[in-house]
């Protein structure tokens, strides 16, 4: 009688135990279900600005005529032998680089570069969305280079600036795509450079070369090596007396 009534104890033991054990499992299965559906909610609330973009139409954009650029190649425009050198880093979600591209740099490549007097050397520097999940700087930064695959980097570079309003994913691949159409790119040709990146290692590359001179903000403007308004956008008269005193000093 004694036997059995131990049996019968044990296998109650046993049973809350295994009872226990299955109520652990549940709320394990519970937390990590829990767990992913609030990643999924959280990655859902994060992408649907850029899914939204996607699926929208391009909608109105500022389109621009396309012009000559005398002495243009690549990113570059003027005489690769001149004796002064200007370098520009920007990125194409930077307003004071509208202001700069759109007021100053005219005038620099027109009477310096254009005129073989200066080389006038173009960086990007795609910074402002390495904390955003929006990379309208980095697809910018690939596009332009995309058409400069193409000998169009300097109109594609015042169409990005030209349609720069800081609204949400205004730089998304459909209306990049449809900047590049509206230049008469080839369009395959534009679309598959989007697709691979192929171009990323030379924006690497200015990246590289921006922190390693110490750039910390756009526009950044070099004459012959010195940020010549460190912290701020150089004016037309001031980049004009950088030049001429490179020039001097290099005795041309």
């Amino acid at each position: 009688m004694r036997k059995k009534i131990k049996k019968s104890s044990t296998s109650k033991r046993q049973a809350i135990r295994e009872e226990r054990r299955r109520k652990d499992r549940q709320r394990r299965i519970l937390t990590i279900v829990a767990i992913i559906g609030i990643a999924l909610v959280l990655i859902g609330l994060i992408m649907a600005p850029s899914i939204q973009a996607a699926l929208a139409p391009v909608g109105d954009y500022i389109k621009i005529t396309p012009q000559d650029w005398p002495l243009a190649d690549g990113t570059a425009i003027g005489n690769p032998d001149a004796p002064v050198l200007v370098e520009v880093f920007e990125d194409f979600e930077c307003s004071a680089c509208k202001n700069y591209t759109e007021n100053i740099e005219p005038l620099v490549i027109k009477n310096h570069a254009a005129t073989g007097e200066i080389y006038y050397y173009f960086y990007n520097y795609p910074f402002m969305d390495d904390n955003s999940p929006i990379k309208d700087s980095d697809r910018s930064a690939i596009a332009s280079m995309c058409a400069a695959e193409q000998n169009r980097f300097w109109d594609y570079h015042r169409i990005l600036y030209a349609n720069l309003n800081h609204t949400a994913d205004e730089f998304n691949e459909k209306r990049l795509a449809a900047f590049a159409e509206g230049l008469d790119l080839d369009k395959g040709e534009f679309n598959n450079c989007m697709k691979t990146k192929d171009v990323q290692d030379a924006i690497n590359k200015d990246l590289a070369k921006g922190k390693e001179i110490g750039v910390t903000g756009t526009p950044t403007v070099l004459v012959n090596g010195v940020d010549i308004k460190p912290g701020y956008v150089p004016s037309y008269e001031e980049i004009k007396t950088a030049i001429e005193a490179a020039m001097a000093n290099s005795g041309s």
